[in-house]
């Protein structure tokens, strides 16, 4: 894979690395990519082969940073971007690029880009496809019919929240947290400039929407209740749905799973399956588009958009930008003063864009100062917890 890109300078700030112990990048090293590794071999029958790359996988996350191995379906773009890094300690390197060449490295580990019987064998399919069949999952299905005959501006608020919080299903974060999906959320949210987002979306004038995907399972099928509300209500012409080209992180929606939630909306009946019945007529007609570039699956930030991504995204009306690994790409993985400009910090972006993400990782931005204080005295843990939330939109 080769990605044409113009390079923009990062804005200056230290960027996240993983070697303080007990920090939260520390933590998802050590801890939670290990217990992935686990969970893979445990959920997907792999053969021994691919059981020893595994392992040979996990040996290196205590050592230096390997190379991908000669002739690998993308090795020269990725020769490109570990040059830096290739040798080094894995919690010496900034935190955003490991956790993108660890995944990728999974994916060569089992064979997913090789020519042998486990190619293209999504190792994550197993627990996002899990999730579809949860009674949470269906406690929300069975409630989508209040939210599609309610007024349209109550129907739109309650999809944006609905894809907002969806983010907290993320199967990494749970694997680290087991309790999280048991979190309240909180009433107030860190940030909100909804009001603004509506402002763009308004009433009687139809654009163009793109949305960037993150999660696959409950979350994204909060997503499609939100892009069918969008269709339905005239606040978009037509909306392109960006997914990943293919696995990336554990919980990440691809083509394979956008089509598994549509058969679940689609066999759980009644509204759900209305839903789902215009969303496949929208793909249909081209008022859904579906895109996977290969930028969504590279180390890069939203900095380095390749140029045709970037030109269709100029394009847009607003660019709704989903969940914490695509914030911390748009704003930069780094130490930031949480009452540091969002607008500012995003100024480079092509388009108007809205930034929905449940906090999980340490980065911050856009914060009130006194909202700030009460936060750190109160919720010590609200940067990663999974209990907090930004809705920041740059028009």
């Amino acid at each position: 894979m080769s990605i044409d890109h113009d390079q923009h300078p990062l804005p200056a700030a230290e960027a996240i690395v993983s070697n303080a112990p007990g920090s939260f990048a520390w933590g998802v090293l050590t801890r939670r990519h290990p217990d992935l590794i686990a969970t893979v071999r445990r959920l997907v029958p792999y053969p021994p082969a691919i059981q020893e790359s595994l392992d040979q996988l996990l040996v290196t996350i205590d050592g230096a940073v390997p190379p991908l191995p000669a002739g690998a379906h993308d090795q020269a773009a990725w020769q490109e971007w570990a040059a830096p890094y290739l040798g080094r300690g894995w919690i010496d390197v900034p935190f955003l690029w490991a956790e993108s060449y660890f995944y990728r490295l999974l994916l060569e580990a089992t064979g997913y880009f090789g020519s042998g019987p486990w190619a293209g064998i999504d190792p994550f399919a197993p627990q996002k496809n899990a999730e579809l069949d949860t009674p949470d999952l269906a406690r929300d299905l069975g409630d989508l019919d209040r939210l599609v005959t309610a007024s349209d501006q109550a129907g739109l608020s309650a999809a944006l929240a609905a894809s907002l919080w969806g983010n907290r299903a993320d199967l990494g974060f749970r694997m680290s947290d087991p309790s999280a999906q048991h979190k309240e959320q909180v009433d107030e949210l860190v940030a909100d400039e909804s009001a603004e987002l509506w402002r763009l979306l308004g009433a009687g004038s139809p654009g163009q929407v793109h949305l960037v995907a993150d999660n696959a399972g409950r979350e994204l099928v909060a997503d499609l209740v939100l892009t069918d509300r969008l269709l339905a209500t005239g606040r978009a012409a037509t909306v392109t749905l960006h997914l990943k080209p293919h696995p990336y992180y554990v919980s990440d929606a691809t083509t394979a799973d956008l089509l598994q939630v549509l058969r679940r909306l689609h066999a759980a009946g009644d509204t759900a399956a209305s839903v789902a019945a215009r969303l496949t007529a929208a793909i249909g007609d081209g008022q859904l588009r579906v895109q996977a570039h290969a930028f969504w699956c590279s180390p890069l930030t939203f900095h380095d958009l390749p140029t045709d991504l970037a030109s269709e995204l100029a394009e847009a009306t607003l660019v709704i930008i989903k969940g914490d690994l695509n914030y911390r790409r748009l704003v930069g993985d780094a130490h930031w003063d949480p009452t540091t400009s969002f607008q500012d910090l995003t100024s480079y972006f092509p388009a108007p864009l809205a930034a929905l993400r449940t906090l999980k990782s340490d980065v911050a931005v856009g914060v009130d100062p006194d909202r700030l204080a009460h936060l750190e005295a109160t919720a010590p843990g609200w940067r990663t917890d999974g209990t907090h939330a930004v809705i920041h939109v740059r028009p």
